[in-house]
C-alpha cells in the first residue's frame, strides 16, 4: 500500500506558473484590498435608475385586483411594469415552461414577483414596491414534500432506474432494514447577492452586466422577454461574489426585470436585491424525503435495495428534473447495490422554485445510502467503516444501477490510505474507551467516501468555446465561456494556456466572460468549468501552435520535429529565439496569431426510457474522516478534527484545489449541521437573514483540518492534462461530520441503536436523538427484566 508523502517535490521550470503548480488566484490581491469590482461597484452610467419588485404575500391565490397608484405616486418612481407590459415572452423557464418573469393572474409562492418598479434610488424603489394594494382569492396550497406525494402533485413525471429483481433479492436476504429521512434544504448565501445593471444600447438592444453563472442564458431570456433577436442583447460577467448554483438560473429573472425597466424608461437600471428579498424570492437546495429498503447478508454485504428520493421542487420545474435525476444517480454513492430499484419524484409545492446548488441533487441522494450504512453496522454490531469498505465498488462489482461501468477503482485504496493516515483504528479504540468513562460528553468518529459523476446530465450542455489571441509583444489574451465566482477558474485556464505555449503565466490574461466573444456558453456548473473551458482553450492553442510550428519549419528550413516551445523560448534546430521575438517574426510573415477553440465531452449518453446509459465521463473520488464531541445534556457539539484525502488527478493548481476542498467541506458541514431553513405552515420562509439562518463561522470549523491530494492518480480519461474535477465533490465530505454525530449519540446504547437524526443536525435534533437513544435503552432494559 502506498504511503502518503509529507510533501510533493515541484519540478523546476524556467516558465513560471504552468499547470500542475501552485499559482495564486488572479484576483486575490483585489479581493483582499477591496479593489475587485462587482456589479454594485461598477460606475453607474448617467441617469441610472434602481429596480425593485413587489411580491406575493400568498402561497397560492388568484389576483382579483391590484392597485398600484400609491406605488406610481411615490417620490422618485419613474416607471412601474406588470406582466401586461412585457413586450415578449412572459415565461422564462430555463428548460421547461412554468417560470414567469412577473406573475399574471395567479401566484404560486410567497415572494413571487408580481410587478417591478424603477426609481431614482434603491431605497425609493424598495419602499414604493411595498405600497401596492393587492386583493387575492386564496387557493389550496401544498407546502411539503409529503403533501405533494399524497396528492401525486409533480412538476415533471417520476422516473425509475432498475437492475435485476430487487423485490426477490429483498425477500430472500438474511437481513432487511427499512428507514426514512427528511433532508433539509440550503440557502446559497453568496456574499454578493443577486444583482445586475441593464443599459439600453443605441440600436434598440440591451447590454447587461450580470452576476450569473450562465451569461448565455441571461442573454437569451432577456432577448425573449424584450421580443428581440438574441444578437441585440449582450451580457458580461467579470466575477461573482459566490454562486454555488444560486446564479445558474436565478440570475436571469433579475436581469429580465432590470431589462424590462430599462426598456420601458430607455435609461440604465441597476437591480440589486436586498438579502431578505433575495432569500424569499430565489430558489435553494431542494429538501428531500428519502426512504430505503435494504437487504444484506450476515457480513453486511448488500444483496438488494429499493430506494426512493423525492425532492421539493417548488412551484415550477426550473432545473428540478435533472437535479432529482442526479440524486437518483448518486443514491448508491460509492457502493455496489446488486439488485436495485431507485425511484425519483419531482414534487410540486407552492413554495419558491428550488434550483441548482453545489452537488446538484447528488448530496441528497448520497445521504440515504450513508444512513443505511450506519444502520446496517449498528444492526450487525460492526464498525460502520468495515461495512462501507465491504460494499465499495470493485472489480467484478463495478456496474451501477443505471448500467455505467466504474472504470477506475480509486476508492478502495484511497480509503485504506486515509484510514491509515488518520489513525482511524487507534482513535476508534480511544473514543470507545473515552465514551465508557464520560457520562455527559460523547465523542464520535466516521470515515465516509464520495464518488461523484462528472458531466452535465443534460448532454447538450457538455460543450465549451474559447478565444485565444497572441499579440505582437508575445502577450496572450484569453476569453472563454466559463465564469469566475471565486473558485479560480480563470487562473486555471490561464495556466493551461501558459503550459500550451510554455511561457510565464504573467504573459497570459483572461478577460471577462462576454457573449459577443464566445457564444452559446454552458453554465459554469456541474464541476465542469475546468474540464470544458480548459479543453476549449487548449484546442485554440493547439490550432495556433500548429500554424506556428509549420511557419518555423518552413522559414528556417528544419523538420517540424526540430521545433520546440519551452522555457519562454522557441528552439528551431540549432538556434533559439525568445518567445516575443519569434511571435514578432510570425506576425511579419502573416501567420495567424488568433484562434477559437471548442470542446465537447465524449462518450456520454443516457436513455431515460430504460434508465440506463453512461451519463458521466468519469467519477471524482474523495473521503473524509471526522471526529466530534457531543454534550448529551444540551445537544451542542464541536467538530474536533477532519482528515480529507482527495483525488484531483494531475491537479491543475494544487493550492487552488486545496482551497476549494476546504471550502466545499465546510459548506457541506454547514448544510448538514447548522443551516436550517424554517417555513411556516402556510409556506412563508421564516429564516431570511444571518440573524435566523446560521452558516458556519470560523469557530465552527474543525481546529485540526488536514487536506491531502492523492498522489500519482492521473485521470484515465483525456481531460485537460489528465486532471479531475474539484468543484462539487468536497461538499459531500460533510457527511462524515453528520455520521460522526450519529456515532457519538449511538455510543449511549453501546452502538446497538442507530439514532434518527435528520439533517441539518442542529443541537435540537441531536438532543432529540439522545432522548430517542435513551428511550430505546430503557425499553431494552425493561424487556430484559
Amino acid at each position: 500500500m502506498r504511503k502518503l508523502p509529507l510533501n510533493t517535490p515541484t519540478p523546476a521550470h524556467t516558465a513560471r506558473g504552468l499547470a500542475g503548480h501552485g499559482a495564486k488566484h488572479d484576483s486575490a490581491w483585489k479581493h483582499v484590498s477591496g479593489q475587485a469590482r462587482y456589479i454594485d461597484d461598477l460606475p453607474m452610467p448617467e441617469g441610472t435608475l434602481h429596480g425593485a419588485v413587489g411580491h406575493s404575500e400568498q402561497a397560492h391565490a388568484r389576483i382579483i385586483a391590484m392597485d398600484l397608484d400609491a406605488v406610481r405616486a411615490y417620490p422618485g418612481v419613474v416607471a412601474v411594469v406588470t406582466a401586461r407590459d412585457v413586450p415578449g415572452h412572459l415565461d422564462i423557464g430555463p428548460v421547461f415552461s412554468g417560470d414567469l418573469v412577473l406573475a399574471d393572474d395567479t401566484v404560486e409562492f410567497i415572494g413571487q414577483p408580481i410587478f417591478a418598479v424603477a426609481a431614482t434610488s434603491h431605497d425609493a424603489a424598495r419602499k414604493a414596491a411595498k405600497l401596492a394594494r393587492v386583493e387575492y382569492e386564496p387557493l389550496e396550497a401544498v407546502v411539503t414534500v409529503t403533501q405533494a406525494l399524497e396528492k401525486k402533485l409533480f412538476v415533471r413525471p417520476s422516473h425509475t432506474q432498475k437492475r435485476g429483481d430487487p423485490d426477490s433479492a429483498l425477500s430472500t436476504a438474511p437481513h432487511r432494514l427499512k428507514g426514512e429521512q427528511f433532508v433539509g434544504g440550503q440557502e446559497h448565501f453568496y456574499l454578493e447577492g443577486q444583482a445586475c445593471l441593464a443599459e439600453p444600447t443605441e440600436d434598440r438592444g440591451m447590454f447587461v452586466h450580470t452576476s450569473s453563472q450562465h451569461p448565455s442564458e441571461v442573454q437569451k431570456l432577456v432577448a425573449e422577454v424584450l421580443g428581440l433577436p438574441i444578437h441585440e442583447v449582450q451580457t458580461e460577467v467579470r466575477r461573482m461574489g459566490g454562486g454555488f448554483g444560486g446564479k445558474e438560473t436565478q440570475a436571469a429573472p433579475v436581469a429580465c426585470v432590470a431589462a424590462l425597466l430599462a426598456n420601458a424608461t430607455r435609461r440604465p437600471v441597476k437591480y440589486r436585491v436586498s438579502r431578505p428579498d433575495d432569500m424569499v424570492q430565489t430558489g435553494k437546495r431542494h429538501d428531500f424525503y428519502n426512504t430505503y429498503d435494504i437487504g444484506f447478508d450476515a457480513d453486511g454485504r448488500i444483496r438488494g435495495a429499493d430506494i426512493m428520493v423525492a425532492g421539493r421542487c417548488g412551484y415550477s420545474p426550473d432545473l428540478s428534473d435533472a437535479i432529482v435525476d442526479r440524486a437518483m444517480f448518486h443514491a448508491d454513492n460509492a457502493y455496489y447495490l446488486d439488485q436495485a430499484r431507485v425511484v425519483g419524484h419531482r414534487c410540486k409545492t407552492h413554495t419558491v422554485s428550488n434550483t441548482a446548488f453545489r452537488g446538484f441533487g447528488g448530496p441528497q441522494g448520497m445521504l440515504v445510502i450513508e444512513q443505511a450504512m450506519d444502520d446496517i453496522a449498528r444492526h450487525l454490531g460492526r464498525d460502520p467503516l468495515d461495512i462501507r469498505k465491504l460494499n465499495l465498488y470493485g472489480p467484478g462489482r463495478d456496474t451501477t444501477h443505471y448500467d455505467q461501468t466504474i472504470e477506475q477503482h480509486v476508492l478502495p485504496e484511497l480509503m485504506e490510505l486515509l484510514e491509515d493516515s488518520s489513525d482511524y483504528r487507534q482513535r476508534r479504540a480511544e473514543i470507545t474507551a473515552f465514551n465508557q468513562s464520560s457520562p455527559v460528553l460523547k465523542r464520535g468518529l466516521a470515515l465516509t467516501p464520495v464518488k461523484f459523476g462528472i458531466s452535465f446530465t443534460a448532454k447538450h450542455l457538455n460543450q465549451a468555446g474559447a478565444l485565444v489571441h497572441i499579440y505582437t509583444d508575445g502577450s496572450i489574451h484569453v476569453n472563454h465561456g466559463g465564469t469566475e465566482m471565486g473558485q479560480g477558474l480563470y487562473i486555471k485556464v490561464a495556466q493551461v494556456v501558459a503550459s500550451a505555449f510554455q511561457v510565464d503565466l504573467d504573459r497570459v490574461k483572461v478577460s471577462a466572460t462576454r457573449t459577443d466573444k464566445v457564444p452559446n456558453t454552458s453554465p459554469t456548473a456541474a464541476s465542469s468549468g475546468s474540464d470544458l473551458n480548459g479543453m476549449a482553450a487548449l484546442n485554440a492553442c493547439e490550432k495556433i501552435l500548429e500554424g506556428l510550428t509549420d511557419f518555423a519549419a518552413r522559414h528556417w528550413s528544419v523538420p517540424e520535429s526540430a521545433v520546440e516551445f519551452a522555457d519562454n523560448q522557441v528552439r528551431i534546430g540549432e538556434q533559439t529565439l525568445d518567445w516575443a521575438e519569434f511571435i514578432q517574426q510570425a506576425y511579419m510573415n502573416r501567420i495567424p496569431l488568433s484562434s477559437s477553440g471548442f470542446y465537447a465531452t465524449p462518450k456520454i449518453h443516457y436513455d431515460p426510457e430504460t434508465g440506463t446509459g453512461r451519463p458521466f465521463l468519469y467519477y471524482s473520488n474523495c473521503a473524509a474522516c471526522s471526529e466530534v464531541v457531543v454534550d448529551t445534556l444540551t445537544g451542542e457539539y464541536r467538530v474536533l478534527r477532519t482528515d480529507i484525502l482527495f483525488d484531483a488527478g494531475r491537479s491543475l493548481n494544487p493550492e487552488i484545489d486545496i482551497g476549494q476542498i476546504e471550502g466545499g467541506f465546510v459548506q457541506g458541514m454547514g448544510w448538514l449541521t447548522t443551516e436550517e431553513l424554517v417555513y411556516s405552515d402556510d409556506g412563508r420562509l421564516m429564516t431570511t437573514g444571518p440573524a435566523t439562518y446560521k452558516i458556519p463561522a470560523v469557530s465552527d470549523c474543525p481546529p485540526d483540518l488536514r487536506v491531502t491530494l492523492l498522489p500519482d492518480s492521473p485521470n484515465r480519461e483525456a481531460t485537460v492534462f489528465h486532471s479531475k474535477a474539484v468543484g462539487e465533490p468536497p461538499l459531500m465530505l460533510g457527511m462524515a461530520v453528520w455520521s460522526a454525530l450519529r456515532d457519538a449519540v449511538s455510543s449511549l446504547t453501546d452502538y446497538r441503536f442507530s439514532p434518527p437524526m435528520d439533517p441539518p443536525a442542529t443541537p435540537e435534533k441531536v438532543l432529540a436523538a439522545v432522548t430517542a437513544s435513551q428511550d430505546w435503552l430503557r425499553q431494552q432494559q425493561k424487556e430484559a427484566g
